[in-house]
C-alpha cells in the first residue's frame, strides 16, 4: 500500500486542482474568487491535507483529522472539511479493498466505521467550524459521539448531502456524476468542462446543504432554474466557451446575495476523485 501513496496523492490533488479550473457559479474557481477566499486557499489546502488523507496506516476518521489539522495550518478558513469527508473513505477503499469494484469496496469501508471514526470526524469539525453549524437534537458535535461514524452521518442524512452519502453508498456520485462526466467528456471536450457538466447537473437537481443551511429553501427554485439554463445552453453547442458570459453573469448574481454552493463543489471534487480511483482499481 505504500507504493500506492503516490499515485492516491497524485489523484486527489488532480481531482482538487481540476474542480478549481471549473467554472462552478457561485463558488471559488479560477474564474473568480469569492466568500472571503481564492484559488491559493484551495490550493494551498489539498497540497497540505494530500499527505495526511492518503496515509495508509490512518483510518477513515484519523484522516479526516489529520488532514483537518494540516489544513489549518496554512489557512484560517474552512476550505476543504466537506472535500475531506467524501474524499477519505473513497480513498480508504483503495487502500483497503474489499470487493471487485471501487462501489463495493467502499460500500465495505462506510459499513465498517467506528466510534473512533466519529469522535476524530467530530474533533475535525469543531476545528473547522462549517458555516452554518447549529446544534443537533441527536449526537451533536460538540459532545462525544455514541455512535459510529456511518451512524452519526444517517442522523444527519436528511438535512446535508454530504451525510447522505455515507448511507447511500455515493449514488449521487456513481449513478449521476459518473456518468454525466464520461458522457460530457466523450462529446471531446476537456476535463474542466466535464467537471462544469457535473456541478451544474448535480446543483439542478440537488438543493445545496450549504446554502439551505444559510437561507433554508429561500433560493432552492431559483438555484435550480439557473443551472437548468446553464445546462440546457452547455448541451446544444460543440465550443462550451461560449458559454462563459452566462456563467460569468449567474456567478456575479449567486454571489452578489451570498449564495455559495459549497457542497455541490465538494460533490464534484468527490466525483472527479472517484473517475480516476475507478482507474486505479481498474474499473
Amino acid at each position: 500500500m505504500t507504493a500506492l501513496r503516490p499515485a492516491l496523492q497524485q489523484a486527489y490533488l488532480e481531482a482538487c486542482e481540476l474542480e478549481l479550473q471549473a467554472f462552478k457559479p457561485g463558488n471559488v474557481s479560477v474564474y473568480s474568487a469569492g466568500h472571503g477566499m481564492t484559488v491559493e486557499h484551495f490550493r494551498r489546502s489539498a497540497e497540505a491535507s494530500a499527505g495526511p488523507i492518503t496515509d495508509p496506516g490512518l483510518g477513515v476518521g484519523e484522516k479526516i483529522l489529520a488532514a483537518t489539522r494540516a489544513t489549518w495550518a496554512v489557512v484560517d478558513c474552512n476550505t476543504n472539511l466537506g472535500i475531506l469527508l467524501l474524499c477519505a473513505p473513497l480513498i480508504q477503499a483503495v487502500q483497503q479493498p474489499r470487493g471487485d469494484s471501487l462501489r463495493a469496496s467502499l460500500a465495505a469501508v462506510l459499513q465498517s466505521t467506528t466510534r473512533a471514526d466519529a469522535e476524530a470526524v467530530y474533533a475535525a469539525i469543531r476545528l473547522a467550524s462549517p458555516g452554518g453549524l447549529g446544534e443537533a437534537p441527536e449526537q451533536d458535535v460538540r459532545n462525544a459521539p455514541r455512535v459510529t461514524l456511518t451512524e452519526a452521518m444517517a442522523l444527519a442524512a436528511g438535512r446535508d448531502r454530504i451525510a447522505h452519502q455515507y448511507i447511500n453508498n455515493y449514488a449521487d456520485i456513481f449513478d449521476f456524476a459518473l456518468p454525466r462526466f464520461h458522457t460530457s467528456r466523450g462529446r471531446s471536450r476537456d476535463d474542466s468542462w466535464a467537471a462544469v457538466e457535473v456541478f451544474v447537473g448535480l446543483l439542478r437537481r440537488i438543493p445545496d446543504s450549504h446554502i439551505e443551511r444559510k437561507f433554508g429553501a429561500r433560493f432552492t427554485r431559483m438555484v435550480s432554474d439557473r443551472m437548468a439554463f446553464v445546462e440546457e445552453s452547455l448541451s446544444v453547442t460543440d465550443q462550451p466557451e461560449h458559454c462563459l458570459q452566462l456563467l460569468r453573469d449567474v456567478d456575479a448574481q449567486f454571489k452578489a446575495i451570498g449564495l455559495n454552493p459549497g457542497t455541490t463543489a465538494d460533490l464534484t471534487v468527490a466525483s472527479l476523485l472517484a473517475v480516476r480511483l475507478n482507474a486505479l482499481f481498474g474499473t
